[in-house]
């Protein structure tokens, strides 16, 4: 159960990465804004709360227990980077080298950037990967627990269904899905290119455990990813989110899926967010 304490430290650090989420885009004049926005509350209480992370470690016994991660929509690295930057991975400074000729931090994730474990932005892929890391954990004995970070749009992709298929059949109790369910793609609305809906029951009819909550409720993201962690079969977390959150005029703005805004759209999106603190 969180504290209140803890859920306003919450609500800081969120701002804080949605913040560092338009400045990074900004400077950059590239890069994904939507869905970094409606993930980052996702991302905040995964990484600051629920996840077992080992930022400076590699030479640690602990580091081979660690939480992984997968960031199966790759394309919104921005939110990622600006997380692992808060645990320490490295320094904030670099946050505004994103996109730029030779940085660590590219626009879709690579191993180049500490605390990134897998290569990800071909969408559909990331929950294989998850699986495959997954099985291996079980085979080691290794207590560790395996998240991913989906999108709703990338769910239209063929194998993410194999993979579905696949978790409950090699009993992969140490699996996590987030689906970062905003609804929007670069396309439009998920419902009007390849409908998902009902979503629930079609996970459910694969043998996962579904649990739908707000993907903004810092309270109700918490509280099902421990739900998650202690479950006896693979979860699906469905997070009904906002594209854009934060920022009124990108909210709900399949727009803003891969836009950089201008200095005018910038000033106003920072003034709005540190409205919110």
């Amino acid at each position: 159960m969180l504290s209140d304490n803890e859920v306003k430290e919450l609500e800081k650090l969120a701002n804080e990465n949605r913040q560092n989420v338009i400045k990074m885009v900004y400077n950059a004049k590239s890069g994904h804004i939507g869905g970094s926005l409606s993930a980052a509350d996702i991302m905040t209480v995964l990484f600051h709360k629920c996840m077992k992370t080992v930022p400076e470690c590699f030479e640690s016994k602990e580091y081979n227990s660690r939480d992984r991660f997968v960031l199966s929509k790759g394309h919104v690295s921005p939110v990622y980077y600006s997380v692992l930057s808060q645990l320490g991975f490295f320094p904030k400074e670099e946050l505004m080298t994103f996109r730029k000729l030779g940085t660590r931090l590219q626009g879709h994730p690579s191993l180049f950037c500490p605390g990134v474990e897998v290569c990800t932005g071909s969408l559909g892929q990331g929950l294989s990967i998850a699986c495959g890391i997954a099985l291996a954990l079980k085979l080691d004995k290794n207590p560790a627990h395996v998240f991913a970070l989906m999108g709703d749009g990338e769910l239209q992709e063929g194998n993410v269904w194999e993979a579905f298929m696949q978790a409950p059949q090699r009993g992969l109790d140490n699996l996590t899905v987030i689906i970062d369910r905003n609804r929007l793609q670069i396309d439009g609305c998920t419902e009007n290119i390849k409908a998902l809906d009902p979503l629930d029951a079609k996970l459910k009819a694969f043998n996962w455990d579904v649990i739908e909550i707000n993907g903004h409720n810092l309270i109700e993201i918490y509280d099902s990813i421990q739900k998650a962690k202690q479950n006896n079969m693979p979860t699906a977390i469905i997070a009904n989110t906002i594209k854009g959150k934060g920022v009124s005029f990108m909210e709900n703005n399949a727009g803003w899926h891969g836009k950089a805004p201008n200095k005018e759209e910038y000033e106003k999106a920072i003034k709005e967010l540190n409205n919110n603190v």
